[in-house]
């Protein structure tokens, strides 16, 4: 057992629970901060072939997957602080979702 989960398992279950509902907090907020930026980089073009270039209807299919990809990259990494500000919003309502 390394040390993290030896103290994960003598941790309060209030404690446990408090700990596994940021956690999915903060994992909401990157995800939607990741749904943001794909937006945002459809919008500026990314996934769009080079000129001279056409990969065909395959191409277009798979440029979406690719900026998903990359957004949920970004977001993970920090983003641009989207996150960051939804879980302070949420934080302030008191975890209700009424931001």
């Amino acid at each position: 057992m390394s040390g993290i989960t030896s103290l994960h398992a003598h941790m309060p279950v209030q404690e446990k629970q408090s700990n596994t509902r940021a956690h999915q907090h903060h994992a909401s907020a990157v995800e939607f901060e990741a749904l943001v930026l794909a937006e945002l980089l459809r919008a500026a073009g990314a996934g769009k072939p080079i000129s001279g270039f056409e990969g065909g209807l395959g191409e277009d299919q798979f440029a979406s997957f690719l900026v998903d990809a990359q957004a949920r990259a970004i977001a993970a990494r920090g983003g641009i602080g989207l996150a960051e500000m939804v879980m302070r919003a949420s934080e302030k309502d008191g975890g209700t979702g009424h931001v």
